[in-house]
């Protein structure tokens, strides 16, 4: 279908009219029916998920010690920020593809890339981490029953060790972690045939999985041992080891813990009344999930010493020490639910933002194409399965969840940056919600964005200059392909540059964000 002619200007920087926007989106009528209640419970049960159980304790264990609980405070904050300005941009552009599609109307296509390409990072990468934490909880809950599963099939190849520089050095093994890749695989293969899970089924989820934390927070408090509290901070061992250093580079480990907020932001279209509901919706599910998540973390710091939680399944090691054996299989069982309903989300999140990639032509139309019975991105989704599978079954989750926190980092600035573009050109548009604050929300976020990214980057420099360049050579190698992608590809089939709306299927237009979030909890599709 042909739109207005090819926009003139600086190619890299063209950009979708916000009526482009509205057009292409335009069968995706999106009903106003929820309420403040309902966006706070959509923002637990989507912020609630991997990051609490297995990126907490590796955070406390290599970088905060007890004061991990000061680090969720930090890297709270900084999602308040980010999320009123997502608030801000899904009241004026209700749409699917969320973040890219918002960078391709206010900053321009390579922007709508770059943001493309970091939300790999954000749903690709972070569905392989959770892999990683869900293969930990499989083999302690098998333990139970005296399963043992050799630790080559259950570890990963490149191996986190703690160095004498104050920073993990990362090696080459010998393990291949076919937990996690079974596990990503299985769910890639549900979302082949076509995953619907209704709104019931997913708030069982939700209560599950908050069930879950609660019950190890009321029964750990009794177990605790106060002198695991002492020092709260621990003295700064060399770089970010530790004291005030390590408080913030636990923020950004953790960080990972609260992308899922960004799924209520996107419901902005269908709230009942987004200028009040909005910001209860986002303000509420982050204070209670960080109240929660720093109360696991005063048991898991509690229960066991700090130094010692550096492993895929904290919460389990810690109702391993507790010693009640029921307890101990009810935690695992739920922690293992829940994970998997994670890496279902994140992995089908994936294969969304690809399919409207796609069609906007900026990808090879194989991710977009739909398999005629079933309607869903089948060949997409497998290829996305299969290399998800091998970064989960090759690199440990330390690596992992550093990467995604650095663009979910990223794509939170990209993101502030776009509201300020946004009211400068276009002060005009309806927002039904418009972030507080004037100029100063969107700058803290963009603020705070940097600050959760800083620790990231320098403890990236820092492994590179003593001799472990993995993560630095696998971050610049990402970056390159993408660079390339885009240049090769995308640059010359943009349907944009050729002023075209995007690609007609027989299936309609992509997912509304409803259903995206619909099904799904940490880490929601845009």
């Amino acid at each position: 279908m042909t739109a207005e002619a090819a926009p003139r200007g600086n190619r890299f920087f063209i950009k979708k009219s916000v009526d482009q926007i509205q057009r292409e989106a335009a069968s995706n009528h999106l009903k106003r029916s929820l309420g403040a209640v309902n966006l706070v419970f959509l923002g637990v049960g989507c912020i609630i998920g991997a990051g609490i159980y297995v990126m907490t304790g590796a955070a406390a264990a290599h970088f905060a010690g007890p004061a991990v609980m000061l680090s969720f405070v930090i890297a709270g904050l900084v999602c308040v920020f980010a999320g009123l300005c997502y608030a801000e941009l899904a009241s004026t552009m209700p749409v699917a593809g969320s973040a890219y599609t918002y960078s391709y109307t206010t900053l321009g296509e390579v922007f709508a890339w770059v943001m493309g390409w970091l939300l790999v990072l954000e749903y690709g990468v972070a569905a392989a981490t959770v892999a990683a934490g869900w293969s930990g909880n499989v083999v302690s809950f098998l333990g139970n029953f005296g399963i043992l599963i050799p630790p080559e099939f259950t570890t990963s190849f490149v191996q986190a060790v703690p160095s004498t520089t104050g920073t993990l050095a990362f090696t080459a093994g010998h393990g291949f972690n076919l937990i996690a890749a079974f596990g990503i695989l299985a769910v890639t293969s549900l979302l082949v045939l076509g995953v619907s899970e209704s709104a019931s089924v997913n708030n069982v989820i939700v209560l599950i999985k908050v069930g879950v934390l609660v019950l190890f927070v009321g029964f750990g408090f009794s177990y605790i041992n106060m002198a695991n509290w002492h020092p709260f901070i621990p003295k700064n061992e060399g770089g970010f080891t530790y004291g005030i250093p390590g408080i913030f580079r636990a923020a950004s480990v953790i960080f990972f813990a609260y992308v899922g907020f960004e799924a209520v932001s996107t419901a902005a279209g269908e709230a009942k009344n987004p200028q009040k509901d909005m910001p209860i919706g986002i303000l509420g599910s982050l204070v209670i999930c960080t109240v929660l998540y720093m109360l696991v973390a005063a048991v898991l710091t509690g229960v066991v010493p700090f130094r010692q939680l550096g492993v895929p399944a904290p919460i389990a090691l810690a109702v391993d020490r507790i010693g009640i054996p029921w307890f101990s299989i009810l935690i695992k069982i739920g922690a293992i639910a829940g994970l998997t309903s994670v890496m279902l989300i994140l992995t089908y999140g994936q294969s969304r933002v690809f399919y409207a990639m796609a069609r906007d032509g900026l990808l090879p139309q194989v991710f977009a194409t739909l398999h005629r019975r079933l309607r869903t991105p089948w060949i997409g989704t497998i290829i996305l399965g299969c290399l998800i599978a091998v970064a989960a079954s090759l690199l440990p989750i330390e690596i992992l969840g550093d990467l995604v926190s650095l663009g979910t980092a990223c794509a939170f600035a990209i993101v502030c940056v776009s509201v300020l573009w946004l009211r400068r050109t276009r002060p005009d548009l309806v927002r039904p919600f418009r972030a507080p604050g004037g100029w100063v929300t969107p700058v803290l976020g963009i603020i705070g964005s940097m600050v959760m990214a800083t620790p990231l980057i320098a403890d990236l420099i820092m492994k590179a200059g003593h001799g472990d360049p993995i993560p630095a050579v696998i971050l610049i190698s990402y970056i390159a392909v993408g660079a390339v992608i885009y240049l090769a590809y995308g640059l010359s089939h943009s349907r944009l540059a050729k002023g075209l709306d995007v690609l007609e299927d027989d299936a309609g237009p992509s997912p509304p964000v409803a259903m995206l979030h619909g099904i799904g909890e940490d880490h929601a599709a845009p």
